[in-house]
């Protein structure tokens, strides 16, 4: 039983050392003409404003927008033009959480005949926020994982990788 436990230690551990090492980067390239960005940490929106700003993306779902926030609101915020905010942002105010975005999404895009989406989120919410995508979306929606960086510290890492362990698991039961 104590090898057992210590093998369970090791794996754990090993793990959290390869999530916290590993972290997701940006990409480069064009790909993903529609980008889903997930509310929460800095540098998601302005990541997809920039997407947008330089032709790589052509609509921007930002999911997990509060409900009191107003759509001149987020334009101010964001120093978004309203012609922008018109053609090219959508404001998705269902989610609460990474598997609500999912969700979100998944229900967006219902209706939209698209094959690639461009999930922009932070590099260390990008490993969970993809899992929980490709557990509600269609196996033929391809995913690009856009990751910004930052520097997170211990704690946020720490408690994202028991989150990401527990979508993982959770997938499991749902598939």
């Amino acid at each position: 039983m104590k090898r057992f436990l210590a093998s369970l230690i090791t794996i754990w551990f090993m793990g959290f050392i390869a999530f916290s090492v590993t972290l997701p980067g940006p990409v480069e390239d064009g790909a993903g003409r529609v980008v889903i960005v997930p509310t929460g940490a800095a540098g998601r929106i302005e990541r997809g404003l920039e997407l947008l700003a330089a032709d790589d993306a052509r609509i921007m779902l930002v999911t997990g927008v509060d409900r009191e926030v107003k759509p001149g609101e987020f334009a101010a915020q964001f120093d978004v033009p309203m012609h922008v905010m018109k053609c090219c942002v959508v404001l998705g105010f269902d989610a609460v959480d990474t598997r609500g975005n999912a969700t979100e999404t998944a229900q967006w895009l219902e209706a939209k005949n698209i094959r690639t989406i461009r999930l922009v989120t932070t590099d260390w919410h990008m490993r969970r926020a993809a899992n929980e995508l490709r557990g509600t979306l269609p196996p033929s929606i391809t995913i690009i994982e856009d990751a910004v960086p930052s520097e997170p510290s211990l704690r946020i890492l720490f408690l994202e990788y028991h989150k990401y362990v527990a979508s993982l698991v959770m997938g499991l039961f749902r598939g």
